[in-house]
């Protein structure tokens, strides 16, 4: 909206008396602010980038603006990027783009047999034990949202490690490496298991106890790794969870 000609972008911001409020529909919208270490690394190859949670990798559909690969973009000043995967909206953590065909041919791929290091944190309700999970993930599995059905829909593997029991066991810090990367795959494994992550009001809807208050869904994606498509060398990066994550990871443990 606008105050007397100039625009306010916080929509509960005091309007004085006799001040003039406009809404302009067709007015741009304003660009988002792009951080300073928004690119973890970047060559002629490959762009290794830091997601902040709250925006897409890539839009949803043609009207959605702010997306992490607009942001790339703007960032190198180049119009194209070679999109090999993505991490939900509310997932912090890092993502890989490409820079050129033979490198979008060769990521690509990677993700294709697994072979990518994708290693995620995430905080789950309760005791979570280390386990593999293996199921099979459908777009719907009768109640409108994914989930595992038997005999049909993709494999899905995770590996869960607890790294820290949290609040008296009412939390887990779990590390969890994906041998697939299907959507949601983390949120509806730790779901299933009967440890939704925190704040998760999806795969968690149904929990026994209230999810707990958390500012968005607790998980990060944590690590990367992959073989350089250029060098054919092992690269790998590891970025440490955002403030938002440390600070629900710090409440629950004043609760031990």
């Amino acid at each position: 909206m606008f105050v007397d000609g100039e625009r306010v972008l916080d929509p509960s911001a005091d309007v004085g008396e006799g001040q003039e409020v406009e809404v302009r529909e067709a007015a741009p919208r304003p660009r988002a602010e792009i951080p300073d270490d928004l690119i973890a690394f970047a060559d002629a190859h490959v762009v290794v980038v830091r997601k902040p949670a709250g925006i897409s990798t890539i839009p949803y559909d043609e009207n959605e603006t702010g997306t992490l690969d607009e942001r790339v973009k703007r960032k190198l000043g180049v119009r194209a990027l070679g999109v090999v995967h993505r991490i939900d909206k509310e997932t912090s953590g890092l993502v890989v783009f490409t820079r050129t065909w033979l490198a979008k041919q060769s990521l690509s791929s990677q993700f294709r047999h697994h072979t990518v290091k994708r290693t995620y944190w995430a905080i789950a309700h309760g005791d979570v034990p280390k386990k593999t999970i293996v199921s099979h993930i459908v777009a719907d599995r009768g109640d409108g949202f994914r989930g595992s059905r038997k005999g049909e829909g993709q494999r899905a593997v995770t590996h869960v490690a607890p790294i820290e029991v949290l609040g008296e066991k009412t939390a887990t810090l779990v590390a969890c490496t994906l041998e697939t990367g299907r959507t949601h795959q983390i949120r509806i494994h730790l779901a299933e298991m009967g440890h939704p992550i925190l704040g998760d009001r999806v795969y968690g809807r149904d929990f026994s106890r209230a999810v707990s208050a958390a500012p968005r869904v607790m998980l990060h994606a944590r690590e990367l790794g992959f073989v350089h498509p250029k060098t054919g060398r092992d690269v790998s990066w590891i970025e440490e969870p955002p403030a938002d994550f440390l600070e629900t990871l710090a409440r629950l443990r004043q609760r031990n």
